[in-house]
């Protein structure tokens, strides 16, 4: 038997875009379920409402149950869902992403598939991280190592001014408790900025998996981006917590880093990166203005022309000639017998 919600399927361009919405919903041991146009979560402490379309990504952790109903309204608003594990360090699946466009998608891929266009693009994630330095002749040997210097001196200064030690960066996916505070709280800020990104990556309709400084993995194109910001938001977080000394240290990481990427506008900065990154190059790696992005457009390809439109009955002009033709030669077949 089957029942209907009663709610109507919202309009895509009525839902609030990416940028707009609330970073992320971290849950767990709890009941994930709907009412109306919003999510219930219930647990030992009560229920609480969330509206579903002012979400960018929901996080599900260990002990959550989620029915049917809500994951209809989540994929109807647009909203990710990641299965994740404990203390939000592993990733297991995610959900469908908001756009109907894939104009980012074709892009991304013919960028990464070009040596040259995709060192441009390269290149211009790392001028973002070098403030005012030219990277424009800088191989990618050169710019990882840059990099390398640039992060040390990061994690130094983090630690001089919050007095926690720092060796380096170590930590075991596996077991979470493993390592030190720091590298604990850098663990779970790091899956937040991931989760974030990977959602808005998704959202945009671009491929997770297709990376340009990340390559070989499912979420190449999420390390990239989550790299842009680790300086400004996930490293500076995780030594104030850790010099906290907080019981839960996973907890209120989490939490401080909702704050930062709310506080920082981190949603909209991301998706103007992820464009300007993508559409702002071609494919010989010169730069382009950035269009807007049409949506809900389906065209078909055609190898001469690029893109021709969609729901025509081509071939009826064929179709028409055809008939032609077989009434020409009934027509003519008549004659030559009435002659005869």
């Amino acid at each position: 038997m089957s029942g209907s919600s009663g709610k109507a399927k919202p309009n895509i361009q009525a839902l609030p875009i990416i940028k707009e919405r609330i970073s992320f919903l971290y849950l767990e041991r709890c009941l994930v379920n709907r009412q109306d146009n919003a999510i219930t979560v219930t647990d030992i402490r009560g229920t609480v409402y969330v509206p579903a379309a002012a979400l960018c990504v929901i996080m599900l952790g260990p002990g959550t149950n989620i029915t049917h109903r809500a994951m209809e309204l989540i994929g109807d608003t647009g909203a990710s869902v990641l299965w994740i594990g404990e203390h939000g360090v592993r990733y297991y699946a995610h959900g469908r992403p908001l756009t109907h466009s894939a104009r980012l998608l074709i892009q991304q891929a013919e960028l990464v598939s070009n040596t040259r266009s995709r060192l441009a693009v390269a290149r211009r994630m790392y001028s973002m991280r070098f403030e005012g330095e030219d990277v424009s002749k800088m191989s990618m040997q050169q710019l990882r190592g840059r990099e390398g210097s640039r992060i040390r001196a990061v994690y130094r200064e983090a630690s001089n001014k919050t007095g926690v030690p720092w060796n380096k960066r170590e930590y075991d996916p596996n077991n979470f408790t493993a390592s030190d505070p720091v590298n604990m709280s850098l663990s779970s800020a790091h899956a937040c900025l991931y989760g974030v990104a990977h959602s808005v990556i998704v959202a945009l309709g671009c491929s997770p998996g297709l990376g340009f400084v990340h390559a070989g993995h499912e979420r190449s194109f999420v390390y990239d981006i989550a790299d842009l910001y680790k300086a400004e938001i996930t490293i500076p977080i995780a030594f104030k917590v850790a010099a906290q000394q907080p019981e839960d240290i996973g907890a209120v990481t989490r939490r401080a880093v909702r704050d930062a990427i709310s506080d920082g506008r981190i949603l909209e900065r991301m998706v103007k990166d992820i464009r300007e990154l993508i559409l702002g190059f071609s494919e010989d790696g010169s730069s382009l203005d950035v269009p807007e992005i049409e949506t809900n457009i389906i065209r078909l390809w055609d190898e001469k022309n690029g893109f021709v439109k969609n729901a025509v009955s081509y071939g009826k002009e064929l179709d028409d000639m055809e008939s032609e033709i077989i009434d020409f030669i009934e027509g003519y077949g008549t004659l030559v017998e009435e002659e005869t």
